[in-house]
């Protein structure tokens, strides 16, 4: 089936660090629990305890191919980028929706509105996307960081592999035969514009540029119908970068079908449709009838003569031959069977992976009922849960806060408590609501006095503004984080509280990205007794953390009753902060506050390091000239392509709504 031997070279973690605290213990028993053939197994690590750094420590141990599932795409380059480091030498990849922006297909019935899919693809996602199932192919020291569109539908992996253009050194093979092989795999003849998923040919010597690849392509040089050399070469420059004895070229689509699988499933579709189209005129939907002959028959003469059409993956079922209602082949299925799962914030990335089926679903019933698409475009679509579950074998979950599904499968937790800076969860008091306002008051004054920062976490919009108002009246430096805030302001306000500009934020869901800040010293959490996600136990735990950047972490929970997720946070963290304690006693361990430099998240935007006078950034971009927005909009642009290109795709978006923010201001 395949000459293609798969290296079976060991991981090799490097690192400065070796494991301390309690990342040993946790590295050994996770080891050991996949060796013994453990199902589930949860790492229970509270935050800035170096969790990827023992799953790192895991998978160099246990020398498997791993999938890491992450619930955002932000999160996934972050892991990623950590995991490129620890595994400079092994294969790490990156795997998400490769479209920047999607619309997808959708028919709203009641305004008769059909709303055509739109999409723009991500030329670079889409390259490591390939990069990461041809990997899967040719090693087994792999690493897929993924965010949940892995479990969405791909092509067939044997298909996939089979398809494969295999040369090497000596081979005999013509070189028509070989320009075939390369249309047949959906990459395209282009003598003038070579890029990712083309080729071009000069006389004897075939360059093709793979779609895994973004600045290197491969020559090859015939000597008659024998491969008499395979180079690899600089696509800008052209310069000889290496000598290959063998080179795989992979299909430049994930869904690509041999040329007789093709005319088979042609006919299948056509059967479909025939039966498709006798019920709905059987049951008076003349229109729907109409409008679904015309969409699939376009759609099939597509197929017959360029072996493919836009939205090929809604006739996967029938290209791939398998039964209505059939689990769908997905990135799980390219991995070898022993592979491993890593499901990092399990808390979030779980119920994700539970909710996507049933979303898809709904949308694709309308499509089908009011003939748009065959039912058998039903069968394009994410895993069902219980088919998730079964596909991964082996899982270790990854969370300060498990939720129900993790404790139910691994009771036995693997704990990692201790944070290598010493740092202890912070101390938390529970205060009467009577006269809250007043003794906030006089601890943001004990915090301003020492120069830390202070977080304030209310339950509505009303109150957080009435709060804000108050505070300003009596002189404190403040500023109000919520929802209407836009992106441009949003990271001028974190900048400007680390830097001391302001002294206390109030907000009312403190627990997004980005708030990450050392200088907090004190998280007030107001209405703490009032039930409901925001002060729910795993919601409170993690707005605790706040305070666990800074030695001198403290929390005020204002409130009348202690209630059931009140007292599981708080015991929660104090069981933490002794385990921390006595490891500190034991080994001499002084906890110090984290040391994070203050870094501009736009370079256009920065401003002095020193405190400034009390002027938010959006009045300093409200007092621009019309030639220096334009001239900063240039910038900016560069910058968010920068950033798209580096993987900092939160970085990106933000710049992106900065754009249009400036654009809107120009207007």
């Amino acid at each position: 089936m395949t000459d293609t031997q798969i290296l079976d070279k060991p991981f090799k973690l490097v690192s400065e660090f070796a494991p301390q605290g309690d990342q040993p213990e946790a590295i050994r028993k996770l080891s050991d629990g996949v060796v013994a053939g453990k199902r589930h197994q949860t790492l229970l690590g509270a935050t800035g305890t170096g969790k990827t750094f023992t799953i790192a420590q895991t998978i160099a141990k246990l020398n498997k191919p791993t999938l890491v599932i992450a619930h955002n795409k932000t999160l996934a380059a972050q892991l990623c980028s950590e995991f490129q480091e620890f595994f400079p030498e092994n294969a790490v990849s990156y795997f998400v929706s490769y479209y920047d922006y999607y619309q997808p297909e959708a028919y709203i019935p009641s305004s008769d509105t059909y709303i055509e899919k739109d999409s723009s693809i991500n030329d670079e996602i889409d390259k490591l996307r390939h990069s990461a199932t041809s990997s899967l192919f040719e090693r087994r020291d792999v690493i897929i960081v993924a965010s949940v569109s892995c479990i969405y539908g791909l092509g067939s992996p044997e298909e996939y592999r089979d398809l494969r253009l295999s040369l090497r050194v000596g081979m005999e093979k013509p070189r028509n035969v070989i320009l075939h092989k390369l249309v047949d795999i959906q990459y395209q003849r282009n003598d003038i514009n070579f890029t990712r998923g083309t080729f071009r040919v000069r006389g004897d010597v075939i360059e093709i540029f793979p779609v895994s690849k973004d600045d290197k392509a491969i020559r090859v040089e015939l000597f008659g119908d024998e491969i008499e050399r395979i180079t690899e070469i600089d696509v800008l420059t052209g310069e000889i970068t290496g000598q290959r004895d063998h080179v795989a070229i992979f299909p430049a689509s994930h869904f690509v079908t041999h040329e007789e699988k093709m005319k088979l499933a042609i006919v299948n579709i056509e059967r479909e449709l025939e039966e498709r189209l006798a019920e709905l005129r059987e049951a008076g939907k003349l229109l729907e009838a109409q409008r679904l002959e015309q969409r699939t028959r376009y759609d099939l003469e597509m197929m017959a003569e360029m072996g493919f059409c836009s939205g090929i993956e809604n006739y996967s079922g029938p290209l791939t031959f398998r039964e209505r209602g059939a689990t769908p082949y997905t990135l799980m299925d390219f991995f070898p069977d022993d592979f491993l799962v890593v499901i990092d914030e399990s808390h979030v990335t779980l119920p994700q992976i539970r909710a996507m089926y049933n979303g898809d679903r709904a949308r694709k019933e309308v499509l089908v009922d009011h003939g748009f698409r065959l039912p058998s475009a039903l069968d394009n679509r994410p895993l069902k849960f219980e088919e998730f579950e079964k596909k991964a074998k082996q899982l270790i979950y990854v969370s300060a806060t498990p939720g129900p599904y993790e404790l139910e499968h691994s009771p036995e937790m693997v704990q990692q408590i201790i944070r290598p800076t010493g740092l202890l969860d912070p101390i938390i008091e529970v205060r009467p609501t009577k006269g809250q306002i007043d003794d906030l008051l006089d601890e943001i004054r004990l915090r301003i006095a020492k120069e830390e920062r202070v977080l304030v976490t209310t339950l509505t919009k009303k109150m957080a503004e009435d709060l804000t108002d108050y505070l300003k009246d009596v002189g404190i430096k403040v500023r109000y984080l919520h929802a209407d805030i836009k992106t441009l302001e949003r990271m001028a306000i974190l900048r400007d509280l680390r830097l001391g500009v302001f002294d206390v934020l109030v907000g009312i869901n403190l627990l997004r990205e980005g708030l990450d800040l050392p200088e907090v010293s004190l998280v007030a959490i107001l209405d703490a007794d009032k039930e409901g996600f925001l002060r729910a136990e795993r919601s409170l735990i993690q707005t605790i953390g706040r305070a666990a950047r800074n030695s001198e972490g403290r929390v005020i929970m204002y409130a009348d009753k202690r209630t059931d997720s009140m007292d599981k946070a708080i015991t929660e963290t104090e069981r933490r902060r002794a385990i921390q304690i006595a490891y500190n006693e034991k080994h001499g361990v002084t906890p110090q506050t984290i040391r994070k430099k203050v870094r501009d998240i736009i370079e256009a935007t920065k401003v002095a390091e020193e405190k400034t006078g009390y002027l938010t950034e959006a009045e300093k971009f409200g007092k621009m000239s019309k030639k220096e927005r334009q001239s900063m909009i240039e910038r900016l642009e560069f910058e968010m392509k920068e950033a798209a290109k580096s993987l900092q795709f939160e970085r990106a978006a933000e710049l992106r709504d900065a754009l249009l923010e400036l654009k809107a201001g120009m207007s």
